[in-house]
């Protein structure tokens, strides 16, 4: 296409685009002409959606041009492809390997910094270094744009035919895009309503919401149909004709351009006389028409084409030449006949002038002649050296033929699309592979991959998949304990706990007797053991327990059954010290053996957070704070930036909130809880964020604040069927409460300790049911309510820890007689002043003090509710700093000494 022929087309599609140019023009003055005025420069997002033909290409053009005129900026340009759409991160590499290309790799890395190996082999500028986690993959990309943006100057990021984005680059681009209001980035994004892909269910949120309208471009008036007339013809063109070529058109500019661009070539006059031979000529711009016209530049041109477009983007003339079985002469002088015919464009890669000019020519090649065009471009795409991820695009589209040499390249695939963090696109590789089908002895194995591919991103798909694999013979034993722990894993990351117990259970009794059967026992008692409505609870932690005590901890096996033990002590209230005894021989040296780290695939992230949290709920909150500091440091490092990094947030803020640092831990909570929700509604990382936030939120006396938090993220029976932390029925019960909805708290609470008591789960920190009924029928029950305390005053004691014991007793002082109430609530002081959980020992500091100025002792009171004062600040805990304000001035107005600033 000629420079003439470009502008002409740019022309006639800017026509009756004022009100787009304008919008267009704001945002690149907001974004690049404020530095000038001392404002900071302000990102935004447009998007342009219209049919094929209307113009988008060309608004993005002149946007561009707007950009390189307003002032110094970095404009980032791709476009997504039919035929390229398979290819994972293909629109993110056009878009950054321009700027990436230049740099040296240390420049490169420098910029990525901890996200160079992570995000690095999905920009195609660092090598494959195992499975990445998707959401770590976009999460580096983020990092990258926004250095980009902040560090040099501000980004113009445009994206063409964005509905044939492949879905990785489109996934990423929906997450980002909510950042960029705080971003100096523009997005500019042009796409076609009706063909937006399926499988992008951001991308249709991204233009269906409110923030960002999408600008619908509609086709030309016939006034502007009539100027582009006018303005093609040097001499005078007719009234008859113009409207004719508006009727051919549809008003279409790209159509439009074509008709009166060939009815120049032909020679016609712009007059009436040849307004009749306007349909005709306008049908060889698409479709059929189309097709025709190549067919009359001949036999080769017309395969030289059908190469391309089976190429799709970015052709290589020695790909294209190849694959039309020509050499590079016949090859340059096919591309020089398609360029004159305004098909193809480009000196070094060609591409198609239009999109709708591909899709005709690829829909008119017959369809043996396809398939087999793509076997072909496949081996090509292998020879040039792209790889078997490159090639996999084609064989994707290759006819099934028990090819096992097809298999091989597809299962060499899928691992190359794991490892730029791609599953989907892993996953298309070995679905394709299945239907080859793969020789029989490999079939489980491609079953068990298809799995293991869809295991972050579909745990239902991977039940699916590892069931079947395992039904069938030819998995060696280590692959189908392997397969086994994994489908036990996506049931449990499902919430089929049950299914997780029975899986491992039943292979567990078909395994030889050895290392791999124990792991799958191991894992029997796992998921046994986390399940809320257990059955025969009783009879799992005897037998573990016996289990327990006849090993050393010698292997990762042993260690895991050893922690499972301590876990399962700590929940039912076990001798918090024997509890902590097992958990330490869980361990080597202080720390996690070789095997068993946060990131391991064996025994799964599951194993290192009952050791945590464990340590956690029995006083030892240093060891908990170091093993899930390793945790968020291990997650960020391999890039898991999706449920496991979330769990490892919850989990240090479980750590903050058993300390007393509300304000920390709410924080941390929020943070797992954005992570999270990035995965999809209702997972069970959502019910130990949800569950820690609200008890965090209690603790601060907000106590509206969590109900909105309730109900806006479905906190409510039936609770999920893993147990959290704290219990939810418990949770939901003391919430009940908190908001004097006693009735109603009283039947959670009975509910869930009915449960329980069933299992044996007497631990009062973690399940304190029994403490909040009691206060909930104290009026109408006091001798109940006093059983109740002192019964689980006593499980406290079982336990052990200052903590437990210590907030026990003050919360029997709340149901006890005055004086019985002064003497607990003294002995709570002294448990939790040596407790490192501060929240509790503020509250019970306050308790104390409140109960003495009722008892009429000021002078005591006073020193009590200023050190409780003093401790509820440093916890932020709101509700607390306010009672004891309150009665610490109550207590100076009866006589104590003067308080100075205590009180304020």
């Amino acid at each position: 296409m000629s420079g003439h022929q470009r502008e002409q087309n740019a022309s006639a599609a800017l026509f009756e685009r004022e009100l787009e140019l304008q919008a267009a023009e704001q945002a690149v003055q907001r974004l690049c002409g404020t530095a000038t005025e001392g404002r900071p420069r302000l990102g935004g997002l447009l998007l342009y959606s219209g049919e094929a033909g209307l113009g988008k290409t060309a608004l993005l053009t002149e946007t561009r041009r707007m950009a390189v005129e307003a002032g110094k900026c970095t404009v980032l340009f791709a476009r997504g492809s039919e035929s390229a759409q398979p290819v994972p991160f293909h629109v993110v590499r056009q878009l950054l390997q321009p700027v990436l290309a230049p740099m040296s790799e240390s420049d490169r890395k420098e910029l990525l910094g901890g996200w160079y190996e992570i995000a690095g082999p999905a920009l195609g500028i660092a090598p494959p270094v195992g499975p990445q986690d998707p959401v770590g993959v976009r999460d580096g990309i983020d990092w990258l744009v926004t250095q980009l943006a902040t560090r040099q100057e501000p980004v113009v990021l445009m994206i063409d035919d964005a509905h044939w984005a492949d879905a990785e680059s489109l996934a990423w681009l929906s997450f980002f895009a909510v950042r960029l209001q705080e971003t100096p980035l523009l997005a500019v994004i042009a796409y076609r309503p009706v063909e937006l892909a399926e499988n992008a269910p951001g991308f249709h949120e991204l233009v269906a919401g409110r923030s960002s309208r999408p600008v619908e471009l509609r086709a030309l008036t016939p006034e502007a149909v009539n100027r582009l007339v006018h303005d093609s013809f040097p001499e005078q063109a007719d009234a008859p004709f113009c409207r004719e070529v508006w009727a051919v058109t549809g008003g279409n500019p790209y159509e439009t351009v074509e008709l009166v661009a060939k009815a120049n070539d032909r020679g016609l006059k712009p007059v009436e006389e040849s307004a009749s031979l306007l349909r005709d000529l306008g049908a060889t711009a698409r479709g059929s028409g189309l097709v025709s016209r190549l067919e009359r530049l001949g036999t080769a041109v017309t395969r030289f084409a059908w190469a391309a477009a089976v190429l799709g983007t970015e052709i290589q003339p020695s790909l294209a030449a190849n694959l039309a079985g020509m050499g590079p002469a016949q090859a340059a002088e096919c591309a020089d006949k398609l360029r004159h015919a305004r098909i193809l464009t480009g000196a070094i890669d060609l591409e198609f002038v239009h999109p709708l000019i591909a899709t005709a020519i690829y829909a008119s090649i017959p369809p043996a002649t396809r398939t087999a065009m793509h076997g072909q471009a496949a081996w090509s795409v292998t020879e040039a050296g792209l790889g078997p991820a490159a090639a996999s695009r084609h064989l994707l589209e290759v006819h099934p033929d028990h090819d096992s040499e097809l298999v091989e390249q597809l299962r060499v695939a899928a691992r190359e699309h794991l490892a730029v963090g791609a599953p989907d696109a892993a996953r298309r590789c070995l679905e394709r592979a299945l239907q080859e089908p793969p020789p029989e002895e490999e079939r489980a194995a491609v079953l068990y991959e298809l799995g293991c591919a869809a295991l972050l991103t579909s745990p239902s798909t991977t039940v699916n998949h590892l069931k079947t694999a395992l039904s069938l013979p030819h998995l060696t034993e280590e692959l189908r304990v392997d397969a086994t722990y994994r489908l036990s894993q996506a049931y449990a990351h499902n919430s089929q706990l049950r299914e997780a117990a029975e899986v491992v259970k039943e292979q567990a009794e078909r395994t030889p007797p050895g290392a791999g059967r124990m792991r799958l026992q191991a894992a029997h008692y796992l998921w046994q053991g986390i399940q809320v409505e257990e059955q025969d609870s009783q009879t799992r932690s005897r037998r573990i327990a016996e289990l327990a005590e006849r090993i050393r901890g010698r292997d990762n096996t042993e260690r895991t059954l050893l922690a499972l033990r301590g876990f399962d002590g700590m929940i039912r209230g076990e001798d918090a010290v024997q509890v902590v005894e097992n958990i330490e021989r869980a361990l080597v040296d202080g720390r996690l053996a070789e095997g068993m780290g946060w990131t391991n695939t064996e025994w799964g992230f599951e194993v290192p957070s009952i050791i945590g949290i464990t340590f956690a709920y029995t006083d030892r909150l240093d060891h908990a704070e170091e093993l899930f500091k390793d945790a968020v440091r291990a997650f960020e490092i391999s890039g898991w930036s999706g449920g496991h990094l979330a769990f490892a947030h919850d989990f240090l803020g479980l750590v903050h909130r058993r300390r007393g640092e509300l304000d920390e831990a709410e924080a941390l909570l929020r943070e797992g809880l954005r992570l999270g929700k990035r995965l999809g509604p209702g997972l069970p990382i959502h019910w130990d964020g949800a569950c820690l936030l609200i008890d965090t939120l209690l603790a601060r006396g907000r106590v509206d604040e969590a109900q909105a938090f309730a109900e806006e993220n479905g906190f409510q029976a039936p609770y999920t069927p893993a147990i959290v932390l704290p219990d939810a029925a418990c949770l939901a019960g003391r919430l009940l409460l908190a908001q004097g909805r006693r009735k109603e708290a009283i039947t959670e609470l009975e509910a869930a300790g009915r449960k329980l008591d069933e299992r044996g789960r007497n631990n009062t920190v973690w399940a304190p049911w029994a403490l909040d009924l009691a206060v909930a029928v104290k009026d109408e029950e006091p001798e109940r309510a006093r059983a109740l305390a002192d019964k689980a005053v006593r499980n406290a004691a079982r336990f052990g820890t200052d903590t437990a014991i210590g907030d026990a007793l003050r919360r029997a002082a709340l149901v006890a007689e005055p004086d019985e109430a002064l003497v607990k609530l003294g002995q709570a002081v002294v448990h939790l002043r040596r407790s490192p959980c501060k929240y509790e020992f503020a509250a019970a500091l306050v308790a104390h003090g409140s109960a003495l100025l009722r008892a009429d002792r000021p002078v005591e009171a006073t020193e009590r509710l200023r050190e409780g004062l003093e401790v509820a600040q440093q916890c932020a805990a709101d509700g607390l700093v306010a009672t004891a304000r309150a009665d610490l001035a109550s207590a100076l107005c009866e006589g104590a000494e003067p308080a100075g600033d205590a009180v304020h």
